[in-house]
């Protein structure tokens, strides 16, 4: 049986529309796919609409999340509600603070007792990660507040990397970012897209390298939410939360070993190991630490059609694995077509 649990279609950064997903799968041969979309449900129904006979649709969803460091120098943890954009020097070291989008609207980040902190001496600065949510319910209230609010972060942050881009010269526009993105979840690669459409870039990859990573000129945080916040809120609404590609180091900083007991402590069920961005030895060293903190270990593509070099089924994940997921969750059930 051949299963992959991490992918993405127009409903945010992908380039396959749901049904063309859920059919594609079908024809690579897999036996049970997850479409994780960016912050978002909206391509669930499209994909159970034209599910294929005999694949096994796992809904969830990929969440932007953040953990935070103590405060340097201090030895306390962060006051509750501390986010992101009320940290010092949050930004990018390239840009001024002005540059930056205005502080999104209260969400998890913003309540009282939400800022729980990484352990001491983790990270010197706040480190983005993401956290696949699995068969939640999606009537969840706090889950729908917190998903609109991330969504609408995404917008505010894609508007004004586009801003920031055409301020210094090159040929984007909002309007054709948003064409781009078809009604889904805007994202770095569907700008990434119009600028290779516009002919400043060759390819998404160099977009992302020349204009868009972390750190350039033109990159804009997100307002995430606090990952242990995300982990008790997945577990609340009858979900299983699993650390997306733990270390990826090729994309960004990863989190300690430390950070990862204590998302296990919050009632992480498991780490993403087998992932097209982690080389063996990191691997590896995700098997045993899964293993010393009793989580199961899965393997995906994170497939985004052409925004990505990746094959569905590339990287996949053992039935004993699916079956442990599926067992902790209560807030769906698997569809089969």
């Amino acid at each position: 049986m051949r299963i992959d649990l991490h992918t993405h279609s127009t409903a945010s950064d992908g380039t396959d529309t749901p049904a063309e997903l859920v059919r594609a799968a079908a024809a690579a041969g897999l036996d049970v796919l997850a479409l994780t979309d960016h912050d978002t449900t909206g391509g669930w129904a499209e994909a159970v609409e034209a599910l294929p006979r005999g694949l096994t649709l796992l809904r969830g969803a990929e969440l932007s999340c953040v953990s935070l460091p103590d405060p340097p120098g201090t030895g306390l943890p962060d006051r509750p509600g501390a986010g992101l954009s009320d940290r010092p020097g949050a930004g990018p070291p390239d840009r001024p603070r002005a540059d930056l989008p205005d502080r999104p609207r209260a969400g998890l980040l913003d309540r009282p007792g939400a800022g729980l902190s990484e352990p001491r001496g983790a990270s010197a600065r706040p480190v983005t990660l993401h956290l696949l949510a699995y068969l939640f319910d999606p009537g969840d209230p706090a889950f729908v507040a917190e998903r609109r609010r991330l969504r609408e972060s995404r917008l505010d942050r894609g508007r004004r990397i586009v801003e920031l881009l055409a301020a210094d010269g090159y040929p984007v526009d909002w309007p054709e970012v948003r064409e781009l993105a078809a009604g889904g979840a805007v994202g770095r690669p569907h700008i990434a897209r119009a600028l290779v459409r516009a002919g400043v870039v060759s390819t998404v990859d160099e977009a992302f390298g020349r204009l868009l990573r972390t750190g350039s000129p033109y990159y804009v945080p997100k307002a995430d939410i606090e990952v242990l916040a995300a982990i008790r809120m997945v577990r609340a609404a009858g979900g299983v939360p699993v650390f997306a590609h733990p270390l990826a180091r090729r994309r960004d900083r990863v989190v300690s070993d430390e950070v990862i007991r204590a998302m296990a402590a919050a009632g992480l069920a498991g780490l993403e190991a087998d992932h097209p961005d982690q080389d063996p030895a990191d691997r590896e060293h995700l098997r045993g630490l899964a293993t010393e903190l009793g989580l199961f270990v899965t393997g995906s593509s994170d497939y985004h059609g052409t925004n990505k070099v990746v094959r569905l089924g590339q990287e996949t994940t053992s039935v004993a694995a699916c079956e442990r997921l599926v067992e902790q969750a209560t807030g769906l059930a698997l569809i089969t077509g």
